[in-house]
């Protein structure tokens, strides 16, 4: 494997270069370096033919920095964020340090170089009693919350917010969703928050959704095939959960207001042709 090729900080083991992965495009999407030639180059040929790929990335990322600003104006100290992905363009810490310097975040990911790449980047720029990284599968629950707990970041007494940002439609099987969401609403504690974000066409003009199914197909040539759901398949995630203000909104209506110093700009004409839907619930009672 050529040295280029490599990311640096991840020494090439464990990592899978016979697909191009949608974390590392995602990655390439917006700029960062966590990537390999098999990532740049499909991502290329995508963007040959779907140029919105990239705003609708930039969508997704800035709606992080928005939850996570948002969540910390309602008092929340806590983060634990699932299919973490590789950093690029404002990771939870650091958005959450500019508004609350004693939040607390754990990292968590699947994939070998986007855990390596996190461990890289606490190592220099974390706190180590107040952030972490583990690897974990997040259809796993008990197993990774008692990973996440071991770390001794987070205070498994204590609101956190679980952040399942653009992660869930990368896992197709309905019934592992399903079953994962029933155990992470249990696990989380009273007073805690759950956001998800999640690709669908449900509602998007008709000529934007057959784009978008058209890429869809073309995700299944990578380690991390697509599986969009709708609005009401998204919103029965949150089960008993109450969402907050707005409820279920596209990814740029989500309170706007929370965005970013330099992510406030509007990247499409309309909403719908993020196509990602999102909302945040809230756990009243144990």
């Amino acid at each position: 494997m050529a040295a280029e090729n490599t990311p640096a900080g991840t020494g090439g083991r464990d990592i899978d270069l016979e697909r191009p992965s949608a974390a590392r495009m995602y990655d390439w999407y917006l700029g960062g370096k966590a990537n390999y030639a098999i990532d740049r180059e499909f991502g290329k040929t995508i963007l040959e033919v779907f140029p919105i790929v990239r705003p609708v990335a930039l969508a997704n990322r800035y709606l992080l920095h928005r939850i996570v600003r948002h969540l910390v104006g309602r008092g929340v100290r806590q983060f634990v964020d699932l299919g973490s992905g590789v950093p690029t363009v404002g990771n939870v810490h650091h958005v959450a340090d500019e508004v609350a310097p004693d939040s607390r975040v754990v990292y968590v990911d699947y994939e070998p170089v986007a855990v390596a790449h996190s461990q890289r980047l606490l190592d220099k720029h974390g706190d180590p009693e107040r952030h972490a990284v583990v690897q974990a599968d997040l259809r796993s629950p008990k197993s990774l919350w008692k990973q996440v707990r071991a770390t001794g970041v987070v205070d498994p007494a204590e609101p956190i917010a679980l952040l399942m940002i653009a992660v869930l439609h990368f896992v197709p099987d309905d019934d592992e969703v399903e079953q994962a969401l029933v155990q992470y609403r249990d696990l989380l504690p009273a007073g805690s928050y759950l956001a998800i974000s999640h690709a669908t066409v449900d509602g998007a003009q008709p000529q934007r959704a057959a784009e978008y199914l058209q890429l869809v197909q073309r995700y299944d040539q990578t380690a991390n095939p697509v599986r969009l759901r709708s609005w009401d398949e998204t919103r029965a995630l949150f089960g008993g959960f109450e969402l907050i203000e707005p409820g279920m909104a596209w990814a740029p209506e989500w309170h706007p207001e929370d965005a970013s110093p330099g992510t406030g700009k509007k990247l499409f004409n309309t909403a719908d042709e993020s196509v990602v839907c999102a909302a945040v619930g809230y756990k009243a009672e144990g």
